[in-house]
């Protein structure tokens, strides 16, 4: 079965730290680049950080920048979401997704609760 497992989500204090772990399971991540968005209750979901397949080009949403690291290991088919100074703001489901543009194939996790609060 091909799918994206996301975990590392939880309840943490504001100025906390998380790190989300997306796998992929059953293809290879080498060539897809990813990508995490989150959706909080009453919004559309948002862009939050991506990077490409060898990692050599990251990409984070203003409201994120500075504070969040996206990071990959192809060798474990693994990709980090690392969250530092977490905000009340930063509540949201967080979804991996991973995009292959030559062969049009995507697929996304099934998403990871994170909340920040007091």
């Amino acid at each position: 079965q091909l799918q994206l497992v996301e975990s590392g989500g939880g309840l943490v204090q504001p100025g906390g730290s998380l790190r989300l772990s997306c796998e992929a399971s059953g293809f290879t991540m080498d060539y897809y680049a990813i990508g995490w968005f989150r959706q909080a209750p009453g919004k559309e979901r948002e862009g939050v950080s991506c990077i490409t397949t060898r990692g050599s080009t990251t990409n984070y949403a203003d409201s994120v920048w500075g504070r969040f690291t996206i990071s990959r290991d192809n060798a474990k088919n693994t990709v980090w979401l690392q969250m530092n100074s977490l905000k009340p703001e930063d509540t949201a489901v967080y979804y991996c997704y991973a995009g292959h543009s030559g062969l049009g194939l995507d697929y996304w996790g099934q998403g990871t609760q994170v909340t920040v609060s007091s």
